[in-house]
């Protein structure tokens, strides 16, 4: 099959011939008809990901298709069914898995990191069981290619983690495809939407999707922030993952405030100089969010069908990428401004 690989970290991408997987036991093969190409995906590039082993390595992680064959142990009933799945899969036995949590699953695997990725023809899904989410008929696979990561993690990060309720002001930092996301599901919850970025298209595809004020970001933005909300955000979502956004976003919240960091913080970039001094003075909550596992799903894609999470209007305009395209851009990931989610289709 045709695959998109590296061989260093940091090194030249291409497209090569690799050979077919084959469905392990417990598990199943998905042919690729659409793949996200997210700033994860970047960071794996460049070996902020430690779980990488192995060269070639395929990246890519968030991916919908079809089942084409399984492994033993697997219903076969799943082949031909049009699919997505968790950027996390789960191992589906341990006791974290089983309490529902699979998304921090202590025996976890993520393709396009610790196994071959999506950006490929083919993908192998470990535990099919526990990881296989089925698509709806009226949702497309293009539209589903981004949930593995990006719209499910902020929307756990929206719904679950920060608990977001009707009336609450929510800072959003950074409205790539995450942030777009996490904006969509802030707004569907009835917050009062703030979007922070750098660049005006990017804001302005977040008041496109609901969000009452977008802010150019700057060294006065909780300053701003304060005065927009007189006296703080109740929820901040770092969706871009800096340290001088994180920092930023726990400074815009009020007392009592919730801050999800969603976006990665490498260890190249630096610590991220939390104030904990605010931290505790104002009681602040510090939340993470990884992902959310593939039971959870239905809850999203309820919303999605019913308009609430707008996915055909947050996929980015100039359409899929190519294979020879996507190893173009992927290395510009780290310098160029992202106007929501970039398929990639692997067949072309």
């Amino acid at each position: 099959m045709r695959a998109l690989t590296y061989a260093a970290f940091g090194g030249p991408l291409s497209v090569t011939e690799v050979p077919d997987p084959v469905a392990p036991p417990g598990g199943a093969v998905v042919r690729v008809e659409a793949s996200g190409l997210c700033r994860s995906d970047w960071h794996g590039w460049l070996g902020h990901d430690t779980d990488i082993v192995g060269f070639p390595h395929i990246p890519g992680h968030e991916f919908a298709g079809s089942v084409e064959s399984v492994g033993d142990g697997v219903d076969r009933g799943w082949v031909g069914r049009r699919v997505t799945a968790p950027f996390v899969f789960a191992c589906g036995a341990c006791p974290v898995c089983r309490v529902g949590d699979g998304q921090v699953c202590p025996h976890q695997r993520q393709p396009g990191f610790s196994d071959p990725g999506s950006f490929a023809e083919r993908v192998v899904v470990h535990a099919a069981a526990t990881n296989l989410v089925a698509l709806p008929d009226d949702v497309t696979t293009a539209q589903a290619a981004g949930l593995g990561c990006r719209v499910a993690t902020a929307y756990r990060a929206v719904t679950v983690r920060a608990d977001v309720q009707a009336g609450e002001s929510v800072v959003v930092l950074g409205c790539g495809g995450v942030g777009l996301s996490a904006v969509a599901a802030a707004v569907a919850r009835g917050a009062d939407v703030i979007a922070v970025d750098l660049s005006a298209d990017s804001l302005a595809a977040a008041t496109a999707l609901g969000a009452r004020h977008g802010l150019l970001q700057g060294d006065d933005l909780p300053e701003r922030v304060h005065d927009l909300t007189g006296g703080g955000a109740h929820v901040s979502i770092d969706a871009l993952g800096s340290p001088g956004t994180a920092r930023a976003g726990v400074l815009c919240l009020r007392r009592r405030g919730r801050h999800v960091q969603v976006g990665l913080l490498p260890p190249g970039a630096g610590a991220a100089p939390i104030p904990m001094d605010r931290v505790i003075a104002w009681e602040l909550d510090v939340l993470g969010s990884h992902g959310m596992d593939a039971r959870a799903y239905p809850a999203l894609l309820d919303d999605v069908r019913a308009g609430r999470i707008p996915l055909a209007s947050m996929l980015d305009g100039r359409g899929p990428l190519g294979l020879e395209a996507a190893a173009k851009a992927l290395p510009d990931m780290g310098s160029s401004f992202s106007r929501g989610i970039v398929l990639v289709d692997p067949t072309r």
